[in-house]
Order: structure tokens, then sequence, then C-alpha cells
């Protein structure tokens, strides 16, 4: 009987192993890995219309919010009358600071283009590119007003201002200026610092008509729903719209609800921002706390999505004008960087329903690092110090399977001879067991607890940028990368092996072929992990080699390496 649990055991912590691992991939937006559902129906090649009757609708362009309050101008969908003189053509400028290189475009004064000068692109063989707008590729933030027939992304703008942060100089103004346009001329300021990868974006709205006017201001972030390039198989990282506000917290919105019409974003809310995601980097756009905004998530067109916020803006009497400073972000997901720029910026770098652990070990991992300025060392560092904090706990666990160990002949004798009647060798085992006050279970709990930290600890290591491009020693060049020669996971998997020849062998045959089979398992997908996640698996393994020896030797167990038996 007691086989049975034990196996049933094994067989409900692989299973939920396995749905666990499965849960999170669709969690990040993906499909699942194990239990794939039916494929999605081919999406619709026409967006839902912008029909005049949409309040808050923005003439002659598909790109566009489309929300939903109550106090929102009804727009004509059509776009205005072509005037005599031909529109200006659009260009696109190009301005740098020591970290970032942006392109914009005179058309609506939008950011198209953010190149990281300091950080490298995947293939090492330039810099990294987030936002851009190419064929086949788009991700783009536009903003404009609505409410009326005002300057909105879509209107050709005059640019003014210098294209480089000067030597000395700790900040860049790039203005856009748009031509008059239903009685109201929008200005467009941007002021780029040195070092930063936000931006203070000033919206000035200036009243050149005869009546008062009460504009909307948009803000949105638009891109493509494609896979990022070079995206792992075996592991899943969210790639999407996201949003904050105080009410609702943080929260992913994926592409897929967003096609069924299941997205949900606040409505209204009077702080937070919305962004979109990927992998080590995002962008966002932010308002401050106050400002009335509403939030909204839309399919544009056809494999094309938009994010953003609407803000109403006071009524402007004739002559006068009133502004709104909103935040730009366009970089790396470094928590102490996002923590600076505004509250919850932070959540961003995704850590899901184990952020409460993972944002101390974070913030461990980067103490470590300030004494031993290398990822990799910091890392097993980390590690060891989780294990001298688990050390008592663990090694109740390790003298339980020695326990285990030192009865187990007398054990596979008395089932030997008892073979022919089950019910009997279960009786005479449990009796073993409370003769040599041994739990068989005692070695599992220990285990248990420490899971979630370690778990925790996989997804601080696989969402921190600070990996990316960090070298350990020798070959490894790369911490996000995977091992180019196959040393680290090759390691592992012997590691890992030699961590289970040293446990006790279960009674059943069965459930020592899975003792063996299912580590194995395991490892192979570690081939394909970033380095960085698997030296901490083989620290993890090493250390717990080490104590797991020490524990048999002192207790009278000699270490023995029970090896799998498949015949």
């Amino acid at each position: 009987m007691n086989d049975i649990r034990r196996t049933i055991l094994w067989v409900i912590f692989g299973f939920s192993m396995v749905l666990l691992w499965d849960q999170w991939q669709v969690y990040n937006g993906h499909k699942a890995t194990f239990f794939p559902s039916a494929s999605q129906s081919a999406k619709t090649a026409s967006p839902p219309a912008a029909s005049s009757s949409v309040p808050g609708a923005v003439p002659g362009t598909s790109t566009v919010p489309a929300p939903t309050t109550a106090a929102a101008s009804t727009v004509p969908g059509a776009p205005p009358a072509p005037s005599a003189a031909p529109a200006p053509a659009a260009q696109r400028i190009v301005v740098s600071t020591d970290v970032l290189q942006m392109t914009f475009n005179t058309e609506g004064g939008s950011l198209v283009r953010t190149e990281l000068l300091k950080i490298s692109s995947d293939s090492k063989t330039g810099t990294f590119v987030l936002l851009q707008d190419e064929p086949g590729h788009k991700y783009v933030a536009e903003s404009g007003l609505i409410g009326g027939d005002f300057p909105t992304h879509k209107t050709v703008m005059n640019f003014v201002g210098d294209k480089t942060l000067k030597d000395g100089a700790n900040e860049l103004v790039v203005k856009f200026e748009s031509p008059e346009q239903g009685g109201v001329k929008l200005v467009k300021t941007y002021t780029l610092k040195r070092g930063a990868y936000d931006a203070v974006v000033r919206h000035e709205v200036v009243n050149t008509g005869t009546a008062p006017v009460a504009p909307q201001l948009y803000l949105q972030l638009v891109r493509d729903g494609n896979k990022l390039a070079n995206e792992s198989s075996f592991y899943s990282t969210f790639t999407g719209p996201a949003a904050y506000t105080e009410a609702k917290k943080f929260h992913k919105i994926d592409f897929s609800d967003i096609d069924k019409g299941k997205a949900e974003v606040d409505k209204e809310a009077t702080n937070g921002y919305v962004a979109m995601v990927q992998h080590y980097f995002a962008s966002a756009w932010i308002l401050p706390d106050g400002v009335k905004r509403e939030l909204f998530v839309r399919k544009v067109s056809d494999n094309l999505y938009a994010v953003g916020m609407i803000a109403p803006m006071e009524p402007i009497a004739p002559g006068a004008s009133k502004a709104v400073e909103a935040k730009f972000f366009a970089g790396p997901q470094e928590e102490n960087l996002l923590e600076k720029i505004a509250p919850g910026l932070e959540l961003v770098k995704d850590y899901g329903w184990l952020t409460i652990l993972a944002k101390p070990l974070y913030w461990l991992l980067t103490q470590i690092h300030t004494f031993l300025h290398n990822w990799g060392w910091s890392i097993m560092a980390l590690v060891l110090v989780i294990k001298i904090a688990f050390y008592w706990l663990q090694a109740k666990g390790y003298e339980s399977m020695a326990k285990m160990k030192a009865i187990n002949p007398k054990i596979m004798a008395m089932r030997e001879r008892l073979k022919d009647n089950p019910q009997q060798m279960q009786q005479e085992m449990m009796k073993i067991y409370r003769e040599e006050k041994v739990n068989p279970m005692g070695g599992c709990f220990p285990i248990m607890v420490q899971i979630p930290v370690f778990i925790a600890l996989y997804w601080v290591l696989l969402s921190s940028v600070e990996m990316r491009g960090a070298p350990w020693i020798g070959w490894i060049h790369d911490l996000a990368a995977p091992d180019p020669y196959f040393i680290l996971p090759v390691v592992m998997t012997f590691t890992t092996m030699l961590q289970t020849a040293l446990n006790p062998a279960p009674p059943d045959p069965m459930q020592a072929k899975m003792m063996w089979i299912m580590p194995l398992a395991f490892s192979v997908m570690f081939f394909f992990f970033p380095s960085g996640l698997v030296l901490y698996w083989i620290t993890n393994n090493v250390l717990s080699i080490a104590q797991q020896w020490i524990i048999n030797t002192r207790m009278g167990v000699p270490p023995q390496f029970n090896l799998p038996k498949f015949s």
C-alpha cells in the first residue's frame, strides 16, 4: 500500500510540474507547450470601422483610439476636405543623446524608431532597436487631439530644435508645431536628458480661433502581434500590451483577448500608465497622477494593436493655451531605473504570482553583484546564500532520506519474502517504519517548501536584462544565451543524475525508473536555456550533493550510488 501511495505521489508531482509549466506558457500569452488548444481561426482582414458615430474617432486614419467616454465629441469619420494647396511631405528626423537615437516622423511628430546605443542587438552586430516602423514590423508611439477637427498623429508638423545632445549639455529639446487646424495649434515638445531612457513630452494646445474649444489628448502605442525574433520554444516570456492603475494594479493584455473582444482595462482612472512589454524591454506612456484619463485597448487592423490613454482638457478660451505634460519611456527593464520614473513602472518586469519572493531575491542578487562585479559569480553566490538559509530545513530532509537508505536492504528482503502476499507486505513495511522511526514522506516536505523560492529565482534570472550580454568566464560571453558548446548543460545533466543516484532507490521498480526518467527529460530542456539559468541549477545541484554526502557520512550511512535498472 505504501509503495502505491508513493508512486501516486510521484505521478501527481510530475504531472503537476507539467501542468504548472503549461499554464505558465498560457499565462504569458503563448500557446500551451504540452496541451495546445486548437489553433485560432484566421484573423479578420478588415478592422472594426471607426464610423462617424464613434465618439472621439480621429478622421482620416485607422490607427486611432476609439474611446467610449460619454463626454467625447462626435466627429465625422471622413477625412477633411482637401485644401487647394498640397500638404507638405512628411520627413523623418533623427535625434541623438548619449544613450538613445530616436527617429521622429513629422507626420504627427510621432516616434517611429528608438535605438538603444548602449545595448547590443541580439546578433551582437550592432545596437538594439526597440521601436521601429519597417515593412513587416510596426511598433510606434503616437499622440494627438480628438473631439473636433484638430491636429492628430496624421497631421504634418514643423520640426524645431537641435538634433544632437551637445557636449556638456544635460538635455536636448525637440519640438514639433502643427499648422492651425479647426482653430487649434498643437505644439509637442520632447525633453530628452543625458543618460535617460525617458523623456518629458509636453502637449501645448493653442486656441487660435474665436470660440472656446475642449479637445481631448490621446497617447497610444501601436504594435503588430508578431512574435519576437529568436524567441525560444522551451520557455515563454510575454509580448504585448499592459496597463497599470492603482485600482486594478498591473495587468497584461493578450493579443488573442483583443481579437476576441475580451480585453479588460480600467475605463477611467487618475493614475497609472499604458505599456508595450517584451522580453527585457518595454515602452510606456505615463500621465501625472491626478490627471483624469480613460484607458483603451483595441485592434487597429489585421495584426495591428493599440493601447493608450485619453485625457480630456479644460475648455480653452480664444487666444489662450493649455498644456499637459506626460512621460514617455522606451528602454530596458532595469528595476532600479523603472522605480525612479513612475510608481509601478517596475512591474513591467513581470514575475507573476511569485513577485513577493522574486523582488527580494533580485535585490539580494544586485547587492552581491556590487561586490563581485560579475553576474555569473553573483548567481553562484546567491544560490549559496539560499542554501545556507535553508540548510537546517534541507538537512532534515536528507536525514530522513539517509534513514530510508539505511533500512532499504531490510525492506527489499521483506518485499522479496512476501511478494505473494501484498497485504502482509504493507503491514510489515509499516511496522519497520515505526520501529526505525522513519517517515517515508519526511524527505519530501523540506524540498517542497523550497520549490517556490527556486522557481522565483528562475524567473529573476530569466527576466533580468542585466544578464543580457553579461560574460562569466571563458567561453560564456552571454549569460542570457545558451551555452554555445553545451558544456554547462552536460555538467548540469551529470550533477542531476549524480544527485538522483545518491537518493535511496524506491522499492517499487516502476517508481525507481520514474526517478531516473524525469530528471533526464528535465535536463534535455536545459540544453536550450540561458547559460545563467543552467549555472544556477548546477550550483544548486553541487551544493545539494555536498550537503547530502556530509549528512549521510555523519549518520553512519556510507554514500552509495544506486544506478538505474531498466531491464
